[in-house]
């Protein structure tokens, strides 16, 4: 693995310099000394990133307590610091008690006893980081003060915390501290000071959603941290620090209500509760009333993807804390029903004038508290690391069963097909208390919950001949990044009687991060979670269903018993398969538009001013069969150079023709491409933002004020509206800035470069500018919430709709209707420019998102539409047959322009590469819309 790169942990990761030898002085800097004055809790002061790791810096020359690392570069090139903090003698040996860690997190080639003796002789690593969502800023300022507090004191606490830990604290969002931090303190008047009206997202292009996105690794920060806590340090207890706490208490502490995914290890809970335990006591004991837990707040351990989620699935205790607090004080209100004592809040805090102190107190008592609980169950903690590992390896090497709600109801099913089941007698003992009903025939375990088809996977084979190669290796890629060990066949070899080629993938269960494997393969099956029967469901925290080889459009095989070949292990982060010229043929090129990568080959050919077209009928070339919408690439020179330069690098096959394919042709031009944000900044527009520019769309930001000043189509041929976009509802993947009905600052308040944006959307002003930019020949992309465009300019009307009190249609209410965040299954036209490259199905990401029914099929036209009762892939749905009919995916014709309506959330958190080629389709097609010729 990765153990020889760190040997000595004087790898390039260590910050070198002659200022950091370790060794200790007679007298630590103090945080008022290295801040003029301020220090962390002191009412209008906070601290940016440039400080804290000065700060950081001196303190690791000062003392032989403490190595700062960096953990990689942030998005916009800042050094992720990490203070790894332990004694002296722990210092020095650091190397040592890593590779302890790595070897019980792996699990691989230890005995129990072996295991134990590691356990014994190890440290326990606790990870604790501050500020990843930025704007909560009372965690990263905690940062300072704790290092410092553990590099200086030498009470018997201290003392022991150094001994028995190895402790690594995170500064996560280094651009984002920047941001906020400077964007608070920008003011000298401290009285006018406010955390409000941050101009941009704090990560330049996911904000809030750097906590969404573990399991993928798009983001630079997440690569380094997924690096550092999979691949490299393999901390026990990884502490998550957020804000703010449930109003009218102080703050969130697990543990987390139900449900809980059914993936990890049981003792994974077991162990949070531990330490969710040790923190609630030690904030009682120091009289630090309001802390809450359970039915308290909306957080749950179903979603992977979070940073302290997608440890649970790699045998991590993952402690989440989200406590109240400003520089600004604040009053902290008074809800009564939280005054009465009870099993989620059993010391209530009284309304007073909260100051930023108290939080900062707060935070070092949980730290403090969380670190005690690794010091005193160090060895339990080591060896059940192992013993998970253990437990996953083995259940990835014989037959096994996850029981799902399916399975359950299977049984249900089962049981009521067989009729009543005998009563239960107590004999010599008691068989339980509840509900006799709920008991059947135990025989149903072994015949329905352990049927042999229903056995987990001992594996996955990926085989060559997927539809998007480049995207599976992006998908092998973020399995890899997350410590999962995938293998590639160097010759060919059989499973079950089917046959695979060399360079077939594989990915086998017998691995410690089993979990993370079935979650991402396998869909999830959330549990219907309702208030009451017939009553309204409970809001998941997130999202439901997101497997990633769903939403990537991945081709595998499961295999249900075990099988060997010839493999080899990739343990680092591939490039695609290089593509290649297939054939002589010298007029010209065919590329296939199923792969998103053709995208980027196209708009380097139309930088470079090289015609490219979509051939509307199928072609054969080089011996296979494309399908509408094939790529054109008519010969010439500069067209060569790209196109042999570009193939080996994205991972694609571009066909030789001896002669031009016959049949219309679309003629594409370079789009000119305005993508809507917002001030403050819509999350939605940072990903797709994202989105394009990793296939090398050129785009502009195009805020409210430009869209009402009209003369749209002297600058744009198209215009993206992602969800939250147009008003009416807001993006469901908020925060961190943004969103419409909030009031804006006023010019002057703000920046010269930030003024641009100031503005809103609006249907009386800034509509009638976007209908008439249609109607002379522009192009409308709407996304999720802003499809409401279609209903504005008569094209569409809301699908899922039944009559009201009043008789007129209203939306179907969530008791009758109800899906959070899943997969879909939906049915697409692929002769249809916008559907060019589909198969006829594909999966969507439906987060509550907008259905239609056409309502002028002379204009519009269903591009992709439900069809059936159970359209559900992953996750939840309740009520899904209502779908059935509806449209999710729109293509018409407004005046000389046309409107695309993309109801799902095709470009979700820049994971759905699976629907991606909807937005690139229509990007393209717009702006060659009705430019066709023989």
């Amino acid at each position: 693995m990765r153990s020889a790169l760190l040997a000595g942990v004087a790898l390039a990761l260590v910050w070198q310099g002659a200022g950091v030898a370790q060794t200790t002085t007679a007298r630590i800097t103090t945080p008022k000394e290295a801040l003029n004055g301020s220090e962390p809790g002191d009412d209008y002061f906070l601290a940016n990133y440039d400080q804290t790791t000065a700060y950081w810096k001196t303190l690791a020359s000062q003392s032989d307590r403490m190595k700062l690392v960096s953990l990689g570069k942030s998005v916009e090139g800042r050094d992720i610091w990490m203070a790894v903090v332990s004694s002296p003698e722990n210092i020095k040996n650091l190397e040592h008690h890593r590779q302890i860690a790595e070897k019980l997190a792996l699990a691989k080639g230890l005995t129990d006893e072996q295991a134990h003796a590691l356990a014994k002789e190890g440290k326990a690593f606790v990870w604790i980081d501050g500020g990843l969502h930025a704007s909560e800023v009372s965690n990263a300022q905690t940062q300072i003060q704790i290092v410092y507090e553990m590099v200086s004191k030498n009470d018997p606490e201290t003392l022991r915390f150094l001994n028995d830990t190895v402790m690594l604290f995170v500064l996560p969002n280094p651009d984002g501290q920047q941001l906020v931090a400077d964007w608070y303190m920008r003011k000298p008047d401290v009285k006018a000071r406010s955390l409000a009206d941050l101009p941009v997202i704090y990560q330049r292009y996911v904000g809030h959603d750097n906590n969404r996105e573990y399991y993928m690794s798009n983001q630079p920060e997440t690569t380094a941290i997924n690096r550092a806590m999979f691949k490299e340090w393999y901390p026990q207890i990884v502490y998550n620090e957020h804000q703010t706490g449930p109003l009218g208490a102080v703050v969130f502490v697990p543990p987390f209500r139900n449900p809980s995914n059914y993936h990890f290890d049981p003792l994974v809970l077991s162990e949070l509760d531990g330490v969710s335990a040790s923190i609630h006591g030690r904030l009682i004991a120091e009289d630090k009333p309001g802390s809450a837990e359970r039915s308290a707040a909306p957080y749950s351990t179903w979603f992977n993807g979070g940073l302290r989620t997608t440890g649970y699935f790699h045998n991590v205790v993952g402690i989440l804390t989200e406590i109240i607090g400003s520089p600004t004080p604040m009053q902290l209100p008074l809800v009564p029903a939280r005054q009465l004592s009870n099993q989620d809040e059993l010391y209530p805090v009284p309304p007073q004038i909260w100051h930023f102190r108290q939080t900062i107190e707060y935070i070092k008592t949980m730290n403090r508290a969380t670190i005690d609980y690794a010091s005193k169950n160090k060895e339990d903690l080591l060896y059940n690391r192992y013993l998970m590992g253990k437990n996953s390896i083995k259940r990835g090497t014989q037959d096994n069963w996850t029981i799902t709600p399916k399975r359950v109801a299977a049984v249900q099913e089962a049981a009521r097909a067989q009729g009543p089941a005998p009563r239960t007698r107590g004999g010599d003992g008691l068989a339980g208390n509840g509900d006799q009903d709920a008991v059947v025939d135990p025989k149903l375990y072994d015949t329905v919950f352990h049927a042999p088809d229903q056995r987990d996977p001992r594996g996955y084979i990926l085989p060559p001949d997927q539809p998007d190669m480049p995207t599976t290796i992006k998908f092998l890629n973020a399995l890899i990044k997350s410590g999962i060990v995938i293998d590639k066949a160097t010759a060919p070899f059989t499973v079950n009687g089917k046959s695979y080629p060399a360079g077939s993938y594989v990915v086998l269960c017998d691995q410690a991060f089993r979990p993370h494997i079935l979650d991402m393969f396998e869909p999830q099956d959330h549990p219907q979670d309702f208030e009451y029967p017939g009553g309204p469901p409970i809001k998941p925290y997130d999202i439901t269903g997101y497997n990633l080889s769903y939403q990537m459009g991945v081709k595998y095989d499961r295999v249900l018993e075990g099988f060997s070949g010839p493999f080899q292990p990739v343990t680092e982060v591939m490039a695609p398969p290089p593509g290649k010229v297939v054939g002589t043929g010298g007029a010209g090129w065919i590329l296939d538009h199923r792969t998103n990568n053709s995208f980027t080959l196209t708009n380097r050919l139309q930088k470079a001013k090289v015609p490219v077209f979509w051939l509307k009928d199928g072609v054969t070339a080089g011996g296979q069969t494309f399908g509408p919408g094939a790529v054109w690439v008519p010969a010439s020179g500069a067209a060569k150079a790209i196109v042999g330069k570009s193939v080996g690098e994205l991972g694609i096959d571009a066909y030789a023709m001896g002669s031009a394919p016959r049949g219309e042709k679309i003629a594409l031009k370079v789009p000119r491409i305005g993508i809507v944000d917002t001030y403050g900044g819509l999350i939605t527009s940072g990903w797709m933002q994202w989105v394009v520019e990793q296939f090398e769309f050129p785009y502009t930001l195009v805020y409210a004020p430009e869209l009402d000043a009209g003369n749209l189509n002297a600058k744009y041929d198209v215009l993206m509206f992602v969800d939250g976009a147009i008003p009416g509802g807001d993006s469901r993947y908020g925060g961190g800035g943004g969103g419409f009905g909030r009031g804006l600052p006023k010019p002057e308040e703000v920046p010269e470069k930030y003024r641009k944006m100031l503005g809103h959307v609006t249907a009386e002003k800034t509509l009638p500018q976007i209908q008439a930019f249609v109607e002379k020949g522009g192009s409308a992309v709407a996304v999720g919430s802003s499809t409401r465009l279609g209903e504005y300019l008569h094209l569409t009307e809301n699908g899922l709709t039944a009559p009201g009190k009043d008789g007129r249609p209203a939306p179907l209410p969530s008791t009758k209707f109800y899906i959070p965040g899943s997969i879909l299954t939906a049915k697409v036209d692929n002769k249809d420019p916008l559907g060019y490259g589909f198969a006829d199905r594909v999966d969507l990401f439906f987060d509550s998102s907008p259905v239609f029914k056409i309502t002028d099929p002379a204009q519009a036209k269903s591009v992709s539409w439900f069809e059936g009762a159970d359209p559900l892939r992953s996750g939840w749905a309740w009520g899904q047959k209502a779908l059935d009919g509806t449209t999710g995916i729109v293509d018409a014709s407004y005046g000389a322009g046309k409107v695309f309506l993309l109801g799902p959330e095709v470009a979700m958190r820049g994971q759905s590469y699976g629907s991606f080629k909807f937005v690139f389709n229509a990007l393209e097609y717009g702006p060659a819309a009705g430019k066709t010729g023989k």
